[in-house]
C-alpha cells in the first residue's frame, strides 16, 4: 500500500488505525496505534516519539542497568520514530487496521546506533559499497498448542495440549488438523503483502512451518518481524496459542534456518560461479568468512538462554563449525545452484531477533571477503561426530566470546557490542537469581 491508497481506505472509512513499530532487541513489535487521520495529518510529516527505554529493558519491560543510551540518569528521555513509507502493508488479521516500520532516530536527526533495523541498514550499506544486495529467507517454526495464551500462563504452561500429538513431519493428514489455523496465517500475510510459498508439518508434538518466498534482506526481516507478532495474534483469535522459543519441551526445538545469497547491481549472483560446487572465488570468501566468525557472533544468532538448549547431536540443530554441501548436520549448508545457490544458517531458533542475525551474516561474509580467508573441503558426513570446533554450549560462553571479538567491534562498533553485551548480563543476571522446576523436583524433598 502507498500512502494514496491509505488516504483512500481512510476516507472511505476502510482504514481508521494506523500501527506504527519498531522491532525492540528481542526482535518484537512495539509501538503505538494511531488514529489513521492523526497519522496522515501529523506523524507523516513529522513522525512520533517513543521512549527510549524500549532498547534498554529486559524481556518482561524491567527497567535494568548498563546501558549507556538510556538510564535513569539520563531520565528516560524519547527517541523519533521515523516512518518507512515503503513498508506500509495492511493487516488483515485486525479490522480497519494498516501497519508500517519505524527507522529510530535521535532528535538531532542521528541513528538510534543499538536499534537492530539501524544495525542491519548499516551492514547492508557496506554492501552497498560494493554494488551488492543480500537476499535473504527465514525459515520459523513454531508449536502450536490447543489452549489460550492466558490459560498457558495461568497453568505456568505445564499440561499443555500440542495441536498434534505424534511427528506430523510432511504429514498432510497431521497438518489437516491444524489447517483451519495455518490457511488463516496464511491468507493473512498475503493480506498484508508477503509471499507465502507453504506450510508443513514438523517433528516435535504440533510444531509447523510456514515458509515465505525470499526478499532483499531488509524486507524480508520485516516481514519476519510482522509474521510471528501477526501468527500469534491470529492464533490467540482461534482460541490456540503458538510458540517459537527455541527449545520449549525436551523434543525437537524450534529453528530458524537463515538462507542468504548476494546479487550485484544487474541482479547477477555474486557467490555463484564455475569453481567446486558451483561457487565463485567470492562465494568462497564469503562463507569462509561465516565459519571463521560464527562463534564470536552467536550471541547475534543465539540471543537467550533457552537458545542454546537446542544444539544437541542429532537433533537437527546444529553442534559442528562446519559447512557441507546440502548437509544438515553442519551449521551451514550450502544449497541451490546458480542463481539460487545460497547458504543456510542453521544455528538460529525460532527466538532469533532477525535483523541482528542477517547482520551477522553480511558482516561475517565480508570479512571473509575482505581478508580473503581461504575454505575448507565441505565436510561430507555426520558433522555431530566430527572433531570441529563446536557452537558455544551457553549464553555465558557467547557472550564471552562476544565481549572479546575484534570482528565484533570493528563490524559492528564499540557501542553495539557494549550493548548487547549487557542485554546478554541482564538475562544470566535474571536466570541465576531464579529458582526453576529442576530444582524443586530433585530438592524440594530429596536434598
Amino acid at each position: 500500500m502507498d500512502v494514496g491508497e491509505l488516504h483512500d481506505e481512510v476516507r472511505a472509512g476502510r482504514i481508521d488505525t494506523v500501527l506504527l513499530a519498531i522491532v525492540d532487541m528481542q526482535g518484537r513489535l512495539q509501538g503505538k496505534r494511531l488514529s489513521a487521520r492523526y497519522f496522515l495529518e501529523e506523524v507523516l510529516q513529522h513522525s512520533s516519539e517513543g521512549c527510549n527505554y524500549l532498547l534498554a529493558v529486559d524481556v518482561d519491560m524491567n527497567t535494568v542497568d548498563g546501558y549507556a543510551m538510556s538510564s535513569w540518569e539520563r531520565g528516560y528521555g524519547d527517541f523519533v520514530m521515523r516512518p518507512d513509507l515503503s513498508t506500509l502493508r495492511r493487516v488483515p488479521w485486525q479490522e480497519g487496521t494498516a501497519l508500517l516500520m519505524a527507522d529510530l532516530v535521535w532528535e538531532d536527526g542521528s541513528d538510534v546506533t543499538a536499534s537492530p533495523r539501524q544495525i542491519l541498514r548499516r551492514q547492508l550499506g557496506r554492501l552497498g559499497e560494493r554494488g551488492w544486495d543480500a537476499f535473504v529467507g527465514t525459515e520459523l517454526e513454531f508449536v502450536v498448542c490447543n489452549d489460550t495464551y492466558e490459560e498457558a500462563w495461568r497453568r505456568g504452561y505445564r499440561n499443555l495440549t500440542p495441536a498434534n500429538l505424534y511427528n506430523v513431519d510432511y504429514s498432510l493428514l497431521g497438518t489437516a488438523r491444524v489447517e483451519p489455523l495455518l490457511r488463516r496465517i496464511r491468507l493473512g500475510m498475503e493480506g498484508a503483502g508477503m509471499y507465502v510459498e507453504s506450510a508443513k508439518g514438523e517433528c516435535n508434538l504440533g510444531q509447523h512451518e510456514i515458509a515465505f518466498r525470499y526478499a532483499d534482506a531488509l524486507t524480508s526481516c520485516d516481514n519476519h518481524a510482522v509474521y510471528k507478532n501477526g501468527a500469534k495474534e491470529i492464533a490467540s483469535q482461534e482460541g490456540m496459542s503458538i510458540t517459537f522459543m527455541a527449545k520449549p519441551n525436551q523434543r525437537e526445538g524450534n529453528s530458524c534456518h537463515v538462507h542468504i545469497s548476494l546479487r550485484d547491481s544487474g541482479g547477477a549472483p555474486v557467490m555463484a560461479g564455475d569453481g567446486p560446487h558451483g561457487l565463485s572465488e567470492t562465494g568462497r570468501h564469503f562463507i569462509a568468512g561465516q565459519l571463521a566468525c560464527l562463534r564470536e557472533l552467536t550471541l547475534l544468532y543465539a540471543p537467550n538462554i533457552n537458545s542454546y538448549k537446542r544444539y544437541v547431536a542429532g537433533s537437527f540443530a546444529p553442534t559442528a563449525v562446519r559447512w557441507g554441501v546440502d548437509n544438515r548436520t553442519c551449521a551451514l549448508r550450502l544449497v541451490g545452484h546458480g542463481q539460487s545457490l545460497r547458504i543456510e544458517n542453521r544455528v538460529p531458533g525460532g527466538d532469533v531477533n532477525p535483523y541482528l542475525a542477517v547482520s551477522a551474516l553480511v558482516a561475517a561474509g565480508l570479512y571473509g571477503i575482505e581478508n580473503g580467508l581461504p575454505l575448507a573441503e565441505p565436510f561430507a558426513g555426520n558433522a555431530y561426530a566430527s572433531d570441529a570446533e563446536t557452537v558455544p554450549r551457553t549464553l555465558r560462553d557467547a557472550l564471552e566470546l562476544w565481549e572479546g571479538s575484534e570482528i565484533a567491534r570493528t563490524a559492528f562498533g564499540e557501542d553495539v557490542v557494549a550493548h548487547y553485551a549487557n542485554n546478554a548480563r541482564v538475562e544470566l543476571a535474571a536466570f541465576d537469581a531464579a529458582v526453576t522446576d529442576w530444582e524443586l523436583f530433585r530438592g524440594f524433598e530429596r536434598m
